[in-house]
């Protein structure tokens, strides 16, 4: 059937689930809205204030719902616009799509009104970005930046359009079934083994989980890896409710806004365990002393992570979750109950929350506590950054992933 580029793009759309997008119109990308229209009872479309706003908004529907978050926004400035919240989902690996209109083919590069070369901007905050010069390359074009935003590593991808391209006919083929993603391969036997020496003959073993736990679905995995290990469980402020924080092994967070209980086992501990996370300067404090007593197994599906910002002893690459369940399999129960009971006292000793010297001051722990009840630990907290976003990270028991919505990598408001 032959759609033209406006329509090739609802359809790749609905191939690939997508149900909700976000953005601001504009003259540019006036053919899509004229399609979001035709399209209005199979995708919604959210328009906010600005286009800002529709990157942060389809950011936040990645984040709690675990999809590809898509944006839609014009030419020139409506583009730029875009930049804060795509570099936002590619600091915190955030999947999303962010579609862009341009100026029509012949005005490229003769600095036309609203023209600017968004992917050449762009590049330093995508995984990959495109310009559609042919209606024939758009749906392909478009598949293949899903499959990138959401595959390994996950990410935001820029595809730009020129207008008159979503104006033109095309002969368009849906896809019956969309292809399956390619896995990476977990690491051979023998690397899997040497991991599991490492964990078997440690005696005060520490885990900490970093976002890829949640960006996996590796929770349950990860649950299992620390019952299974003996052993005490930290988390990023990527990975708030990756590991349920009512579970006695949670010590808090590590690093400049942590827990002293981290701070002691992090201390004492030797075998670091790190499962998808970056070692983020917040949390090293200073990268060359890290990790100067202990040995450091890291776990990641990013090679660039590996000895990035730390030494690491042995890594694993792959993905989370499949990594923890294979070596849960091979895994035989550890026994550290002095190890643990010295976290759990450390824990019991110094909580995260101080009495203050005036009781009748109401504390941010007090309020997060009153929270945590009405809403049994179920909401959905957004927060932008600030002493506020560490509170709701410290004071807030999240006992399920996907539940915190703030910029960790960026630092990102508004």
């Amino acid at each position: 059937m032959k759609l033209t580029g406006a329509q090739i793009i609802m359809e790749c759309l609905l191939e690939q689930k997508v149900d909700t997008v976000f953005g601001y119109p504009g003259g540019a990308v006036l053919n899509i809205y004229d399609a979001l229209y035709e399209y209005r009872d199979r995708i919604r479309h959210i328009e906010t204030a600005h286009e800002q706003g529709a990157a942060h908004a389809a950011d936040g529907y990645a984040r709690s719902s675990g999809k590809t978050g898509v944006c839609i926004a014009t030419s020139g400035p409506g583009a730029t616009n875009l930049v804060t919240g795509i570099a936002t989902a590619y600091m915190d690996s955030v999947p999303m799509v962010a579609i862009t209109g341009n100026v029509n083919l012949g005005l490229l590069g003769l600095d036309s009104f609203q023209e600017v070369d968004i992917t050449g901007i762009t590049m330093p905050v995508t995984k990959h970005n495109f310009i559609v010069k042919h209606v024939e390359k758009l749906a392909d074009t478009l598949r293949q930046a899903f499959a990138i935003a959401g595959s390994g590593r996950p990410g935001p991808v820029l595809v730009d359009i020129p207008k008159d391209v979503t104006a033109q006919l095309c002969e368009f083929s849906p896809l019956e079934k969309l292809p399956a993603r390619a896995e990476l391969p977990l690491p051979a036997e023998e690397k899997l083994e040497r991991a599991v020496k490492m964990l078997s003959e440690s005696r005060r073993p520490f885990v900490y989980a970093g976002g890829g736990v949640i960006a996996s679905g590796a929770s349950t995995e990860l649950k299992r890896f620390a019952e299974k290990l003996d052993a005490p469980v930290s988390c990023s402020l990527m990975c708030q409710g990756g590991f349920d924080q009512a579970d006695p092994r949670y010590l808090g967070m590590l690093g400049m806004h942590g827990s002293l209980a981290s701070a002691a086992a992090l201390k004492s501990c030797d075998l670091f365990v790190a499962v998808g996370t970056r070692f983020s300067d917040r949390v090293t404090c200073n990268a060359e002393k890290f990790g100067r007593n202990f040995p450091i197994l890291q776990i990641d599906i990013d090679p660039v992570e590996f000895n990035k910002n730390v030494t690491v002893d042995f890594g694993l690459r792959g993905d989370a979750r499949r990594i923890l369940h294979a070596l849960n399999q091979r895994m035989e129960g550890g026994g550290h109950r002095e190890w643990m009971e010295r976290a759990l006292s450390s824990k019991k000793r110094d909580p995260v929350s101080q009495q203050p010297e005036n009781e009748e001051a109401v504390t941010p722990h007090e309020v997060f506590g009153v929270l945590n009840r009405l809403t049994r630990s179920r909401a959905i907290l957004s927060t932008e950054v600030g002493q506020h976003q560490m509170w709701a990270a410290q004071f807030y028991e999240f006992r399920h992933p996907r539940r915190f919505i703030t910029s960790g990598g960026l630092g990102t408001m508004g």
